[in-house]
């Protein structure tokens, strides 16, 4: 292999996946927040959404970010403060 013949190319693509990692832990948590954040969703659709991010984290993230308009409530509350 090729790329293993470079040592600095290995400590690159440790880095690039650490920080990916790092990076989704930050958007799972916040995704997770904004659910208990909301007062406009009951109970049950909350549980519902937690069962998906947990089971299905990548595919239940990504449908909860372009749905139901994370951004939208966050830049509000950032005005209101």
């Amino acid at each position: 292999m090729l790329v293993a013949a470079y040592p600095l190319m290995n400590v690159f693509w440790s880095m690039m996946f650490f920080f990916l990692w790092v990076s989704w832990i930050m958007i799972l948590f916040r995704v997770i927040g904004d659910l208990f954040r909301r007062y406009d969703m009951s109970g049950l659709a909350k549980g519902c959404w937690m069962l998906l991010v947990i089971l299905a984290p990548f595919i239940g993230v990504l449908i909860y970010i372009a749905t139901q308009g994370m951004t939208d409530r966050s830049s509000r509350r950032g005005r209101a403060l």
